[in-house]
């Protein structure tokens, strides 16, 4: 398949008048610092799941590594996601490949929670684009709050990797997107950052992003919440059933199957039997933090062999209220735009 050219584009000079971009920014929730907004379709893309052992394994002698294939499904369709890593020049003057991981996962949630004060971020609808102006230091609070801390380094680092690697989703056969996770990066030299952390970086969010904004295709959730889970499985489920689960309430329930957490990417334990135990952790961990008020499992066997198993979610009343909320807030928006 013939590479792209990815072409790169300058950022906004002025900030510009976007109804849509409000509605981004307004919550219907008591403590609008403790929600956030969730984009499905770019949350369903697998690439936040390279843990440091994996990625040595991927790595060369020369500390290079050739781009990652996984294969997912989203709504039922077959789609492939390729990961270039990113090369980061090192101390001896090498470089090394760095796929994106937890702490770019953290530092992207972060990033969409400042992007929600309007004194940092741009909407251009016109031309579907949406830019984020941060500091490492912005995120370093962000994160700190959260209970998530990172060193300035370490974010310094996350950017670099999220701003450098590249990422490719087929659907089926056909390329559909490439860029990075933050296209457009303009930053502070070296000089500079090291002078002044406060200094303001300002990237573009992927078109994902940007259209989701244009079509209030986003949804409110408890970042709060998302942040104090320890697990990158946890949040993952978490960000499901927050998409999928959108009518809870305790009348009903809602289900899932192993096969779906396998395309996450984030079971990738020595056996089988580890990654079911990791999954049952994941749902324990979602009835600690009161999202669920339990769960149910039913394995499906072909004789003695588990081949498949069946997780029935029922939820807890502070995700119910959540999720009612969640729906008035769209429902006023998608009004509001008439």
């Amino acid at each position: 398949m013939a590479e792209k050219e990815i072409i790169k584009k300058n950022p906004p000079q002025a900030s510009i008048k976007s109804p849509q971009y409000d509605l981004f920014s307004q919550f219907v929730a008591n403590e609008p610092s403790e929600v956030s907004n969730t984009v499905e379709i770019w949350e369903s893309i697998p690439k936040y799941f390279f843990t440091p052992k994996q990625v040595e394994k991927l790595r060369t002698p020369t500390g290079h590594a050739d781009p990652y294939e996984w294969k997912y499904s989203y709504n039922g369709s077959p789609c492939e996601v390729r990961i270039q890593p990113a090369l980061i020049k090192q101390d001896d003057g090498r470089y090394k490949a760095f796929f994106p991981s937890v702490t770019e996962e953290l530092v992207e949630e972060a990033l969409k929670k400042i992007l929600t004060n309007q004194q940092y971020g741009v909407h251009d609808v016109e031309k579907s684009e949406t830019w984020v102006r941060f500091s490492l230091s912005m995120v370093q609070k962000e994160l700190k709050i959260r209970g998530r801390s990172r060193s300035i380094k370490q974010i310094k680092h996350a950017i670099e990797v999220m701003s450098s690697c590249i990422i490719t989703l087929c659907h089926g056969n056909k390329e559909v997107w490439k860029g990075a996770i933050l296209q457009d990066l303009v930053t502070v030299d070296r000089e500079e950052y090291l002078a002044d952390t406060n200094a303001h970086h300002i990237a573009r969010l992927p078109l994902f992003i940007s259209h989701a904004i244009d079509k209030l295709e986003y949804r409110q959730f408890n970042y709060d919440r998302l942040m104090s889970c320890n697990e990158q499985l946890t949040r993952w489920i978490y960000k499901r059933i927050i998409n999928r689960f959108r009518q809870a309430s305790f009348m009903n329930d809602y289900h899932f199957m192993y096969s779906d957490l396998k395309a996450s990417g984030l079971l990738q334990q020595a056996t089988e039997g580890k990654n079911r135990v990791k999954a049952i952790s994941a749902l324990e961990e979602l009835e600690k933090q009161g999202v669920l008020m339990r769960y149910e499992i039913d394995e499906r066997k072909e004789g003695r062999k588990i081949v498949d198993i069946k997780y029935t979610l029922f939820a807890a009343g502070d995700f119910i209220r959540e999720q009612k909320a969640a729906n008035k807030r769209s429902s006023d928006s998608q009004n509001l735009l008439k």
